[in-house]
Formats: structure tokens, sequence, C-alpha cells
């Protein structure tokens, strides 16, 4: 597969030639197709530009987000494709408010939003196309079928349940068109990066219709000993049952094959002291396989003008498997020696949720009423398997030229034989109202109930735990004009916690609690908007650590976050376009009754008054693109970004720090024609150094250093 892949890209450039002269001379066929309608989420709506005026998730009603109150972000398709991104994880350094966490050595994404990150096995909330897919497992998500990431800031339990109170974030699949587009798309860059992917559509009668995205992907890395592939396969179809019934299908498979890498160490807590190439592993282990396949089947239908339905069903496995090395973590590293423990994983999880819900719009006296009312079910499962190699790889020569010795082999002894299962049911319903041509309320309440039973097969226990929340959010919204509006908003946010306490009992769910207020604008011709935020939010019964001991949980702990939060993007002129933010966010725990462990020294940590890790106080980015015209309807583009990202607590016990960094890159393209278009990307083009996450002082991330990306891609 590897050589195919190879194959692919160079022949594509290789025929370059050929293929420009077809498209020149080519006479293209039309079919006519009676006229269909279809429901839109917006994802058509002026494709070129870096800002939208919906969002398909926050309210789920497609309220316009001026009128919303509640600060959301959309990272459109455009900005994807000029940036060159492929994975989700690349993205979110262009929306305030998002700070990268410990991506379990390149296995998944992982990031906070507003200072929150949500389970450290499982990440934040995150959601493709209204369903949750962060339960179990997951490869980092890739943009081949992505349309555009919503950015959902504040609690939204009121709509999705179980999530951080900082956010959530939507993903929007591409869905298929009744025109057809077809295009392929090679790239090649630094670190033998090559990849290919195609997107097409179109339709198969005058009701249906397809989409299919797929890539193929493989690179190595800067890092020594680090290389990596992924495939992906992503089908869906729309149909159109009759003018009020549509039935679609999403669908996605996707694979990686990498090396646990965990990053590098911090020497007496310095992240700095060693180079960024260092590979703390065994070279050895070979891969770690990651599989995921989604489905996803949504029935929409108008019952008439005022009332309309949605039904759907989401079925997604999951697994993960492979033998990774690593430092064991809160090693304080001193010599030029180190010792790895190897760890062999099997873990396969299946997630199954249906959700409805029905909405009314309609006119009470000279108010308009929208209202909506659903339920949601979910079971998860997840097997877990996992055995424990001690001392089984020793490095020496750390500073200089890595030795690695073998010292143990085998899989070692069983440390993790689990079954889990999560059971959930939910009620929810929300009314927006326009009480008058300036003035919007919003209302919103969930109950959730949620039953989590887990047995562990090596100690022959098992535990039962049963939550029940209720979630309420309320926002008004004045429009001042037509480009300006004000909001305040308010809700609650609940994430059920795991394990148990000393006594064998299980812990009450976290709680959060935000109060937010904001100004919005957007331009009379819809082509930019922005938003200026202030927020606060308080969480209660968190774990902020263990025992003494080391050997049970603490639920004692209450943090808090409050910032401010700026973004803008859109058209600045007919050649000029922006996407900018600048973030604020100062963390604390509040109260810490229990500790937490140092595990290097075995003291005792009170961290009432620490900050939360990796969470900068200060942090900006900025992309300016500017665009023209060319001879023979040719067109070029030509910007830069510039991301900022201030200083950060390496770990929760604040024992040292992440230093402050920027990065500037170049982005550009040239349409040739039509139907070809190049683009090239150089990131980090000043070769700056920086960390980019850590979980303690042995999992420290490095950054990527100068990278350069060429693609092509040609429509046909």
């Amino acid at each position: 597969m590897q050589k195919k892949v190879f194959s692919i890209v160079a022949a594509s450039f290789i025929l370059f030639p050929n293929i420009v002269f077809s498209a020149q001379t080519k006479t293209n066929d039309t079919v006519s197709l009676a006229e269909v309608t279809i429901v839109s989420d917006g994802s058509e709506e002026n494709e070129q530009s870096y800002y939208k005026t919906n969002s398909t998730s926050v309210t789920r009603t497609d309220t316009p987000l001026l009128e919303t109150a509640q600060s959301v972000q959309v990272l459109t398709g455009q900005v994807l494709d000029d940036l060159n991104l492929v994975t989700l994880d690349n993205t979110l350094d262009y929306v305030s408010g998002i700070s990268r966490q410990n991506n379990f050595g390149g296995m998944w994404d992982n990031f906070s939003i507003r200072g929150f990150s949500g389970h450290e096995n499982s990440g934040i909330s995150l959601l493709k196309n209204g369903f949750a897919d962060n339960r179990g497992y997951n490869a980092p998500r890739d943009t081949a079928n992505i349309e555009s990431i919503e950015f959902l800031k504040g609690p939204s339990g009121s709509l999705y349940g179980n999530t951080e109170p900082g956010g959530t974030i939507n993903i929007v699949t591409k869905q298929p068109k009744f025109i057809t587009e077809n295009s392929i798309e090679t790239m090649l860059g630094s670190e033998d990066f090559y990849r290919v992917s195609a997107d097409v559509t179109g339709p198969l009668s005058e009701s249906f219709a397809y989409r299919l995205n797929v890539a193929a992907e493989k690179k190595k890395s800067f890092r020594d000993y680090i290389e990596s592939e992924r495939y992906v396969i992503a089908p869906s179809f729309l149909w159109e049952l009759n003018d009020k019934t549509y039935l679609t299908y999403n669908g996605e498979f996707i694979r990686q094959e990498a090396p646990l890498d965990r990053g590098i160490v911090a020497i007496n807590e310095n992240v700095e002291a060693i180079d960024s190439k260092t590979f703390f592993g065994n070279p050895n282990d070979g891969n770690m396989i990651l599989e995921n396949y989604t489905h996803q089947l949504k029935l929409e239908h108008e019952f008439s003008d005022n009332w309309s339905a949605k039904i759907g069903l989401a079925y997604k496995t999951g697994a993960f498997k492979g033998t990774g090395s690593e430092v064991k973590p809160f090693v304080n590293v001193t010599t030029d020696s180190v010792t790895l423990r190897s760890r062999y994983r099997d873990y396969d999880s299946e997630d199954i949720s249906f959700q409805a819900d029905i909405k009314n719009v309609s006119n009470i006296g000279n108010f308009q009423n929208t209202l909506l009312f659903g339920v949601e079910s979910y079971r998860y499962e997840l097997d877990s398997l996992m055995y424990t190699l001690n001392n089984s790889v020793r490095i020496d020569n750390i500073y200089n030229n890595p030795i690695y010795t073998t010292l143990a082999t085998g899989r070692g002894t069983l440390s993790t034989n689990k079954y889990e299962e999560q059971k959930g049911m939910a009620f929810f319903a929300q009314d927006e109202l326009a009480f008058s041509d300036s003035w919007r309320l919003l209302l919103g309440l969930r109950y959730d109930e949620i039953d989590m039973d887990s047995i562990d097969y090596r100690r022959n226990t098992t535990t039962s735990q049963n939550n029940y929340a209720l979630s309420p959010r309320i926002g008004i919204t004045y429009l001042i004009n037509s480009s300006w509006s004000w909001y305040a908003t308010s809700g609650k946010s609940f994430r059920p916690n795991s394990g148990v306490d000393i006594n064998g009992e299980t812990f009450d769910a976290e709680e959060g609690l935000s109060i937010e207020t904001g100004l919005k604008f957007e331009s009379y011709d819809k082509e930019i908007g922005g938003t200026l935020a202030l927020y606060r939010i308080d969480k209660e019964n968190v774990l902020t650590g263990s025992d003494p001991d080391g050997t049970y949980s603490v639920a004692a702990g209450e943090v808090r976050s409050q910032g401010i939060e700026f973004d803008i993007g859109g058209r600045l002129t007919s050649n000029l376009k922006l996407n900018a933010n600048y973030t604020y966010t100062d963390t604390e725990v509040t109260k810490d009754m229990g500790g937490a462990v140092d595990w290097w020294t075995g003291t005792v940590v009170n961290l009432e008054g620490k900050e939360l890790s990796n969470i900068p106080k200060h942090s900006a980015g900025v992309l300016l693109m500017w665009e023209d015209t060319l001879a023979n309807n040719g067109s070029y583009g030509i910007g830069s970004n510039i991301l900022y990202v201030g200083k950060r607590q390496g770990n929760y016990i604040n024992s040292f720090t992440l230093p402050d960094y920027v990065t500037v890159g170049l982005t550009s393209y040239w349409q040739a024609n039509e139907n070809l278009k190049f683009k090239l990307n150089i990131d980090n083009i000043f070769d700056e150094d920086y960390i980019a996450s850590s979980y303690d002082r042995s999992w420290v991330t490095p950054g990527s250093p100068r990278s350069f990306t060429l693609s092509m891609t040609y429509k046909f």
C-alpha cells in the first residue's frame, strides 16, 4: 500500500501536462435533471468565505448566529483549504479559547476549551453531525470529508448532555450534491510526506445523490523512528423520498498506523535540555493501530410550514491495538540514561445512539416562537486488555546519540482486564422567542440519566454508578441594529466521574456553571463577522488527584476559568480575507481538600491556587490572504499566518513551565484554470523551537520545525 500511495502521487505530477491539455480540449457532457429541493445546512453559503452566518448545531434550529445567545466560531472549508490542513488538531490555533493537551503519543485528538479538557482518556466533548463522536478510542480526525468545524463556546448541556462547561465541537461532514463535482488532490511535503485524496459527488437519479471522499497518506516525522500511515473512506448519500422527506447516510472508515510517541523528557524540569528529535520509546515496537467505523443515518420530514421532525441513528466501533514503550509518567530524569516500560493494549469499543426531535415555528400574537423538543439514548461498551512489562528497555547517552538496549521481552503481566458499559437516556426541550424586532429569548432544559457498570476481571470486582442531571440554559439577545447584537447567557453542565474513593464509593458527577456576555458583529453584506465574549465558569466535584498512597481518587476539587475572547473572520475587501483571534484565559483551582501526589518525590501537593496545565493566559492567531485574478480565468492568492501561544504550566502541580512561542507560516495558491489549482504552504518558516503541550516531566510534546507542503488539485 505504501508503494501504491507514492506511485499515485508521483504519477499525478508526471501526467500534469496531459491533464492540462485534456481540460482545455474536452467537451463536457451535460445531464438535465428535474428541479430538486433539498434541506440545506448552510454549507453551500459563500463557499469562498471565512465567515458563516449560521451553525447547524448551536440551537439545532438554524437560528442566525447574530441572534444566538452564545459565542460560536465556525472554521469554514475555505480556511481549511487555504491552510492545507489535513487533521483536526492543526485547526485549533485559528479559534480563540482552544489549547492543546496530551494527545496520547499522537494517537488521538485532545484539547481544552476555555481551560477544560474533559476526561484524560477520551478528551473533550466532540460531535459529528450532531452525534457524540468522542466515546472510546478514536484516531485523529482527518479533514478529507470535513465541510466545516463548529466551535460552540460555553455549556451545551441543555442540548447535548454530558459535556464540559468550556464548550464542545461539532464536525460537519461533506454532504452529497445534485451537481456532478469530482476532484483529486495530490500532496507532497517535508519528511517524505505523500498524500492522495479524492472527492466525487453527483446525482444517480432525480432524487438520489451520492458522495465519496477517500484519502491515503504516508509520512515520516522530524522525530526519530516515527513513520505513520493513514487511510480514510467516507461514503454518503442523500435520498429525496418526496418533496417533504429526506434520508441521509454518512459513513466513515479511518485507520491509522503509527508508533506510540510520548515526546521528550524534561531534564530537571528543563524542557529545552533534550534535542526535540530524540525518541523515548522502543524503535522495535512497531505500530499502534487505530481503526474506527462510523455509520450515521438520519430521516427528516416536513409536516407543514410550521412542523418538522428528525430521527437519527448512529453506530460506531473502535479498535486500538499494539505495543508502545514509554518513560513512566511523572519521572524526573536527571542522568544520561533512562529505563522504559512497555505496554501491550487491545481495546475494542461499540457505540450505538439514537436521537429524535420535533420542531414547531409559530406565531403567538406578535411573537415568533420556535419550539424544539426531543429524546436521545445511547449504549457504549468498552473492552480493555493491557499487559505491562516494566524495565523493558534502557536508553543511554540520551543527550547525543541515544543507544537502545532491550532488557526484557514479552508482554509482561496483566495489568488491565475490564469491561465497561454506559447506558444513557435523555429528554430535552428548547424554546426561542422573538418577542420584538430587537429581543430574543432562549430557554433550554435537558434531563439525563446515565448508568455506568464496570467489571474488573483481574480484581474480580464489579461497580455500578447511576447519574442524574438537569442541565438548564437561559440566554437573551438584543439586536442593536442589523449588524450588531449584545447577548448574555448562563447554563449548567455535567460530566460523570469514573473510579471509586478509598471506601469503594463512586463519585458525584462534575458540575459546571457558566455566565457569559458579549457583543457580535456582522457586516451588512454578510461577508465578515466577529464576536467579543467575556465569561466565567465554576466547576465542582473535580477529581483533583489521588490519596497519599496513590491508590484511590479524591473528589474534593473546585476549579474556575474566566477570560476574554475575540474572533473575527471574513472578507475585508474584494482582495483581502482575514481570520483572527485573541484569548485571555485565567484558570485556577479554587478548592482542593485531598491534594495530589507528586509521583517523583512522593509528597502530597495542595493544588489550591494552581493553574490548570497547558492553558496559556494569552494566545492569538491571524491569517491574512490576498487574492487577485489573472489572465485566462486564472487567479492567485498569497498570505501569512502568525500564531502566538503564551507561557503555560507543564503539569497539574505547576512544577515547571512551558515557554511561550511565535510561529509564522506562508500560504499561497495558483488557480491555473477552472479545473487546476496548485498550493504551496510553508509552516514555521523561521524554524522556531517550541513545546506544543505536555502531560508531565516525562511526556513533553515538541512542536514541528519548518516544513512545506505542495499540492495539486484537479477537478473533472
